[in-house]
């Protein structure tokens, strides 16, 4: 190898490397932590039914209007909470992918989310 290690790598200065890894690694763990804590929502049926998620995949609230509430069609209404909350996870998923990706610049790292 010659004199100056890597190019493109800092001038070959590992300890400059390093600093830039932790920072990298700093800025997942905050971008983790605020999406998981993030909530999102879903709204059905003209909204009869609206779904929160947070960012860790948990329902956290499900409200119902009254009147789509029908006792002779309850299928319909089990059909609306869960299309609201699959709804509701997949924007969590597709809002967290995309911000992962722009700090990660499209790099695709295992076990980010």
């Amino acid at each position: 190898m010659a004199k100056g290690g890597f190019p493109n790598f800092g001038g070959g200065n590992m300890n400059n490397i390093m600093k830039q890894a932790q920072k990298f690694q700093k800025q997942m763990e905050d971008m983790q932590n605020e999406l998981e804590n993030k909530e999102f929502s879903a709204t059905v049926g003209g909204g009869a039914v609206t779904a929160v998620v947070t960012g860790k995949k948990q329902i956290v609230d499900i409200k119902i209007k009254p009147e789509v509430v029908d006792p002779d069609d309850v299928e319909m209404l089990q059909d609306l909470i869960l299309t609201a909350c699959n709804e509701a996870l997949k924007i969590a998923e597709e809002e967290t992918s995309a911000e992962m990706k722009k700090l990660t610049g499209g790099l695709n790292i295992p076990g980010m989310f």
